[in-house]
């Protein structure tokens, strides 16, 4: 049994709010616009991290995480990317993915927007926590664990937090 904390879009943020929110998890999976490599060591010196990269990341974060990450959690696979869609509006490379790989769990950031939905038509649950930084057009900061008992995915909570508005971009 693990649980699991999932964040994206953090660029640069790993405060005391987020750390608060997942000192109970076992691993932290992060979906991409970490914001620097400094944030990320940050993230994995406090619990084993899973990321990708994405699209504000620079090289040296794209030198240590891919585009996407396919793993096995338990008896669940995982398939994580930052730009990705969701159900009936998936991007073509994460679609083709999402195909060949069949995830249990599909997981993408980018949107700034949380949202979990199961996928009927690929039989996986799709995940974006949203945005768990402080900047971004966003006005609430999300994330989001869960546990994963063998096979069985459950106990999923949401994390939300107003955002500081002089952060905006």
């Amino acid at each position: 049994m693990k649980r699991i904390g999932v964040i994206s879009d953090t660029h640069g943020t790993f405060d005391d709010t987020l750390k608060l929110f997942l000192k109970d998890v076992d691993e932290i999976w992060h979906a991409g616009d970490i914001g620097n490599i400094e944030t990320a060591e940050a993230i994995a010196a406090f619990k084993p991290l899973k990321a990708v990269y994405g699209n504000i990341d620079n090289s040296s974060v794209r030198y240590h995480y891919g585009e996407f990450a396919y793993f096995k959690c338990e008896e669940v696979t995982v398939l994580m990317t930052h730009i990705g869609g969701y159900p009936r509006h998936y991007q073509p490379k994460a679609l083709q993915k999402i195909q060949s790989c069949r995830p249990t769990i599909f997981i993408a950031g980018h949107s700034h927007i949380l949202k979990v939905i199961y996928d009927k038509v690929y039989d996986t649950l799709h995940i974006n926590p949203g945005a768990a930084g402080c900047y971004g057009f966003h006005n609430v900061r999300t994330a989001i664990r869960f546990t994963i008992d063998g096979s069985n995915i459950r106990d999923m909570e949401i994390g939300n937090w107003e955002r500081d508005k002089k952060t905006a971009w």
